[in-house]
């Protein structure tokens, strides 16, 4: 399976957002997921597969639990292959950030004025 067919999921998007703050056990997964989502447990155990058979996320036993977390290698993967289009939204993102930074600086100037 390709690494965009993977994170074209919805519901394996999540569970990557989940699994990027830390370490999470399937169950924690599960309920969040399912609570999200509304689909069984098995479905949500049919996910982390797919995620862990294509390099996305890694699991380890933990007594009766088993502890998921994000393997960053297909992510790599799929980073390396966007690198050749960054080029077309970097010059955008970065004209975005200078207005952000520009609108902060003005709307400070602006209280400071208005505190005097």
């Amino acid at each position: 399976m390709h690494a965009f067919d993977v994170l074209g999921d919805p519901v394996r998007r999540r569970i990557l957002e989940l699994l990027a703050d830390g370490e999470r056990s399937s169950g924690e997964v599960t309920e969040v997921i399912r609570a999200e989502f509304g689909i069984s447990q098995p479905a949500v155990s049919q996910h982390l597969k797919v995620l862990r058979d294509n390099g996305f996320a890694t699991v380890r036993p933990d007594g009766a639990r088993r502890l998921y977390a994000v393997d960053d290698t297909a992510l790599r993967e799929a980073d390396e292959w966007l690198g050749r289009f960054r080029r077309f939204w970097a010059p955008r993102l970065a004209a975005m950030a200078t207005e952000v930074a520009r609108g902060k600086r003005q709307r400070r100037l602006h209280d400071e004025g208005n505190s005097r």
